[in-house]
Formats: structure tokens, C-alpha cells, sequence
């Protein structure tokens, strides 16, 4: 780091021939985007501000949600621009170094777990699946009434009871439905990831999300697995099937944390988004 600036990684990848690095990109500062290498490998990354990114200024910035948007957009459309030019490893929102050096000196330690990353992800590209159902087509056929010749007391308990019950086996019959939709979409994938459902609030979906998942697919059956998601989506009337992609492989691709690693080199951001809010997450 230097007395004003620190190197903000956005991935790693092969280094390329040319040693170019990718053309009209800028970063979360605006900054030009560039290339560190060492062994083999190229790490993207753009020099910022101390002061707008150091340690404390990043703390109060991650309270600030419209900031943080904008940032963490800037972060993965750096990312996806390098991965038009190659495969990428895409790195964690605010993973910073103090400077170069520092940034060579961990490619060259972590060279053979990127190596085996890249190999691994070659030819292969991540799509998210999204499910949601409307609870109520899931709901069992209405019994005969509930409570009878009950006090009324008894009958609320009674009918409440009912109802909890009501929701669970609807529950129970939608989850069955997106494990089955996951296992014919995991056919054509070789590594699948969940990921919890998001918030209604932040997504802006109604129901229930029950399939929030990412599937790294080889590259030649991209039009085999997009069609299968809208065959699913046709078969399964009460789900809506939402697919997104090509990513990069973000949820495949994390590298191992080194014991060790704290403060402010190499700190990989927690509270940042990993992924663009299009993407699975």
C-alpha cells in the first residue's frame, strides 16, 4: 500500500500472451483497470483511494446502501468484462492489498490452488435457476369444516391447528416439487450450489422462493440446459422458473482462506454483495 493508495483485486486468470490488460474497463474508483502477474497467473485489479477505501472508510461506506450498490457494480462489471476475454476467478467485493508486491506474492502462494480453479471452470459457465410458488396451489382440498358442535374456543384452536397443517403440507408438496426440478437440472450441470432464499423485501417476489440454486454448465449444452429450464417451467404449472446467465462461475470458484490472513491485505469483504443482485445469490 502505498501512503495514498492500495490495489483492489477484482479476479484472477491465466495471464494472457499479450500481457494486455482488459481494454475500456474501470473500476470501483474509476480507476483504469490493469494487470499484476506472477506464475503463470494475472490477477485484474485497480489502484484506489486510501481514504474512500481504506478499513474505516469501507466500515461506514457498507452502511450506505445506495454507495454500496453502486460500488459492488462497479466490482462485478469488471469482473464480467474480463471474463469476455477469458476464464475467469472472480474475487470477493473489497479484497484488498497494500500494493503490488503484496498482490504477486499471493499469486505465487496460492498458484496451484488458481491453476486448479481455472482448470476445473474451463469451458464451463454458471446460470442461476429461481423458483416460486403461490402457496395456496399447493394447499391440500378443503375437509369438511372444522370444530362441529365445539365451543367456539375450541373451534379457533381447532381450525388454527388446521391451518399450521395446511401450510406445512403445502410447504412439503412445493420443496418436493423443486428438488425435482434441481435433480433434472443437475443432470446437465457438473457442480450445482444452493444458495438460501432471498428477501422478499430486497427481491420483490411474492410466495415463497423454494429453488434459489447456481449450475456450472459445460458450454455445449448451454442450449440444452436453458431449454430444459423452460420445459420444467412448462410441465410444472404452479412454479415459475426464473434462469439467469452466463456468469461467470462465482458460486465455483472461491479460493481457500489462508490461515493467517487478517486486517486490511488481503481482506476479502464479508458484507458486500458476492455476486450482482441479477445473479444467484
Amino acid at each position: 500500500m502505498t501512503d495514498s493508495l492500495a490495489t483492489w483485486l477484482y479476479a484472477v486468470t491465466a495471464a494472457p500472451e499479450d500481457g494486455a490488460p482488459p481494454q475500456g474497463l474501470t473500476g470501483v474508483a474509476d480507476e483504469p483497470v490493469r494487470l499484476v502477474e506472477k506464475a503463470g497467473l494475472a490477477a485484474v485489479v485497480g489502484s484506489v483511494p486510501l481514504e474512500e477505501f481504506d478499513e474505516d472508510a469501507l466500515r461506514g461506506h457498507l452502511e450506505d446502501l445506495e454507495w454500496l450498490e453502486r460500488t459492488a457494480r462497479a466490482h462485478h462489471r469488471v469482473i464480467n468484462g474480463a471474463a469476455r476475454q477469458g476464464q475467469v476467478i472472480p474475487l470477493r467485493f473489497a479484497t484488498l492489498y497494500h500494493d503490488d508486491d503484496r498482490v504477486r506474492a499471493m499469486l505465487q502462494e496460492r498458484r496451484e490452488d488458481f491453476t486448479a480453479t481455472l482448470r476445473r471452470v474451463a469451458g464451463r459457465t454458471e446460470w442461476g435457476v429461481k423458483a416460486y410458488v403461490d402457496p395456496r396451489s399447493f394447499l391440500p382440498d378443503p375437509d369438511e369444516p372444522v370444530g362441529g358442535e365445539d365451543s367456539p374456543g375450541t373451534a379457533y384452536l381447532l381450525r388454527r391447528r388446521a391451518q399450521r397443517q395446511d401450510q406445512e403440507t403445502a410447504h412439503l408438496r412445493a420443496t418436493e416439487r423443486a428438488e425435482e426440478i434441481h435433480a433434472s437440472l443437475a443432470a446437465l450441470a457438473v457442480a450445482t450450489a444452493a444458495h438460501p432464499p432471498q428477501d422478499t423485501a430486497l427481491a420483490a417476489y411474492e410466495g415463497w422462493m423454494v429453488l434459489n440454486n447456481s449450475y456450472l454448465v459445460p458450454d455445449g449444452l448451454t442450449e440444452e440446459f436453458t431449454a430444459l429450464v423452460t420445459a420444467l417451467g412448462e410441465r410444472y404449472l404452479a412454479v415459475t422458473l426464473e434462469v439467469s446467465g452466463p456468469w461467470p462461475p462465482y458460486s465455483f470458484t472461491a479460493p481457500p482462506k489462508r490461515e493467517g490472513q487478517e486486517g486490511q491485505e488481503g481482506q476479502e469483504g464479508q458484507e458486500g454483495e458476492d455476486r450482482p443482485k441479477e445473479a444467484p445469490s
